[in-house]
């Protein structure tokens, strides 16, 4: 007997839901992760003329980057099926396989960033570090401060691919086959990335050059995002279908395209754009009304890129290639 199995909602057949939150969570921390690799390394590679050169002046955020990575792969685990085969994963490498690049990448990107955080700690603070070998690691490794941050900013740009190239390797699922998602999600990291590090730098040149860098960042993602829609109505009918429910006003996807474009761009440009032209040598007289606006800004961006992760993950598995979906609808 054969049984063939259409249908495109988790009403109709909830075992075909596969994905959940925990997905879009884990997509979320991991770009997250990513983007505060890749800002923190900026930080710190670009000095001012009154900074010692190898003194960071990003501490906090390379500090927790591997925590917030860590709760990310606990989503993933808590979303297999078979918890326990996951070592799996690291007996073998399979250079065509996402996962396994995934897999190895992310067993990588955790302890090396563990290391360029402690990196960064100097020595009136290394007091903090309650462990005394964490002290000891601590000092040998600051002055090669620079060295791991260079590192850390290559592995941030492949974390922040690798989870938009994990969705787009799934052919049978239209609306993540595109090349323009690694892209997309790359970009969203950074801009998450550089709206955490606005939230936790205490001092205004830091807030004020990376709250400029977040501004051009949201608009690079709408023209990500343009050219993202656009290959899919341009492409083939299964492609157009599957961006359909963004655009249908009584679809229940509709909201989340609402918010994509108000959270992610529309609010956070319009509360930081004029700060485009303020220049860094007065980022002193940055009033608390100002800072204010700017961390709203950046708390704005990042519930966005959590969206954007929940929009892509459940609307990618509404869509398919069956020729019955069609008459289902």
């Amino acid at each position: 007997m054969e049984i063939t199995v259409t249908g495109t909602n988790v009403i109709t057949y909830p075992h075909m839901h596969i994905w959940d939150w925990r997905i879009a969570a884990y997509l979320f921390l991991g770009g997250l992760t990513a983007g505060a690799l890749v800002m923190s390394a900026v930080a710190n590679l670009r000095k001012s003329k009154n900074e010692p050169r190898d003194r960071a002046c990003c501490i906090k955020v390379p500090l927790i980057s591997p925590f917030i990575l860590s709760v990310g792969m606990i989503f993933i685990f808590f979303d297999l099926e078979r918890k326990l085969n996951s070592f799996w994963f690291y007996l073998s490498f399979q250079p065509l396989s996402p996962m396994s690049w995934g897999a190895w990448g992310v067993g990588l990107i955790i302890p090396v960033s563990f290391l360029y955080g402690l990196s960064t700690v100097p020595d009136e603070l290394r007091d903090m570090l309650r462990l005394g070998f964490l002290k000891r690691l601590s000092a040998a490794l600051y002055p090669h401060m620079r060295r791991l941050a260079a590192l850390n900013f290559i592995l941030g740009i492949f974390l922040g691919i690798y989870t938009g190239v994990l969705l787009s390797a799934f052919v049978a699922r239209p609306l993540w086959n595109s090349a323009i998602l690694p892209i997309l999600f790359l970009n969203s990291a950074l801009s998450t990335g550089a709206a955490l590090v606005i939230i936790m730098a205490r001092r205004n040149e830091v807030k004020l050059f990376f709250t400029k860098v977040d501004i051009w960042l949201i608009f690079a993602e709408i023209t990500v995002l343009a050219l993202f829609f656009y290959g899919h109505y341009t492409s083939s009918e299964v492609h157009r279908e599957a961006i359909m429910p963004f655009f249908t006003f009584s679809h229940e996807f509709f909201p989340y395209w609402m918010s994509i474009f108000t959270l992610s761009i529309i609010f956070p440009l319009a509360l930081v754009l004029k700060f485009l032209e303020t220049k860094t040598e007065v980022s002193g007289s940055l009033t608390g009304a100002e800072k204010f606006r700017m961390n709203l800004s950046a708390l704005l961006v990042l519930v966005g890129g959590l969206i954007i992760r929940l929009a892509v993950v459940y609307a990618g598995q509404l869509s398919g290639f069956s020729e019955l979906v069609s008459h289902l609808k």
